[in-house]
C-alpha cells in the first residue's frame, strides 16, 4: 500500500482550490487596507517630528556668550566658553562635585557646552553667567551650577544634561 501512495502524482489543483486560494488572498488584502490606517494614525505629525531636532549655527554666537535655543520644548543653552573658562571648568577638583563628572565628558569641543536648561531639582530654568562659579544659578532653590553645568551647591540632585548633539560644520550643530 505504501508503494501505491509513494508513486501517485500530485493532484492538479481544482477550479474550487484556485477560488480558496485567491477569496483568501483578497480577505488578507482587505484587512490589511482596514488596518493600515488605523496603525498610521498612531504616528506623530510633522509638528512634532519637526521638533525631534533643531540645527543652530554657532558662528553667530560671539566668544564668552551664552545663547538659548528651544529644543523638544526645552530651553538648551550653548555658551562659547573662553579659554580661562574652559581652564576654570577643567581645573574642578571632582572630589568637591555632588555628581563627579570631568568636563571633558561633557562637551564634544571644550569652547562649545551644550546643556539642557532645566534645573534637576524642580525644573526651573536657571540664569546665567550668575552663582559664585559664574556659570548658572536656580533662583528658585539657590542651586547654583559651574561653567560645565555641574551641580556645585544647593538642593539640585544632578549635572544639568547635556542632549544628544552632534557637529554638522565647524560652524553648525544639530541637536536632538
Amino acid at each position: 500500500m505504501n508503494d501505491r501512495i509513494a508513486q501517485k502524482a500530485p493532484a492538479e489543483p481544482s477550479r474550487r482550490d484556485i477560488l480558496y486560494i485567491a477569496t483568501g488572498a483578497a480577505a488578507v488584502v482587505a484587512a490589511g487596507g482596514m488596518v493600515w490606517p488605523l496603525i498610521s494614525q498612531m504616528n506623530p505629525d510633522a509638528s512634532t517630528r519637526a521638533l525631534a531636532s533643531t540645527e543652530v549655527d554657532l558662528s553667530a554666537i560671539p566668544l564668552g556668550q551664552i545663547v538659548t535655543v528651544k529644543w523638544r520644548g526645552k530651553p538648551v543653552f550653548i555658551r562659547h566658553r573662553t579659554p580661562e573658562e574652559i581652564k576654570a571648568a577643567e581645573d574642578v577638583p571632582l572630589a568637591e562635585l555632588p555628581d563627579p563628572e570631568p568636563d571633558s565628558k561633557r562637551v564634544q569641543k571644550p569652547e562649545w557646552l551644550v546643556i539642557v536648561g532645566v534645573c534637576t531639582h524642580l525644573g526651573c530654568i536657571p540664569t546665567g553667567k550668575a552663582g559664585e562659579f559664574d556659570g548658572w544659578f536656580c533662583p528658585c532653590h539657590g542651586s547654583t551650577y559651574d561653567l560645565s553645568g555641574r551641580i556645585r551647591s544647593g538642593p539640585a540632585p544632578s549635572n544639568l544634561e547635556v542632549p544628544q548633539y552632534a557637529f554638522l560644520s565647524d560652524t553648525k550643530i544639530k541637536i536632538g
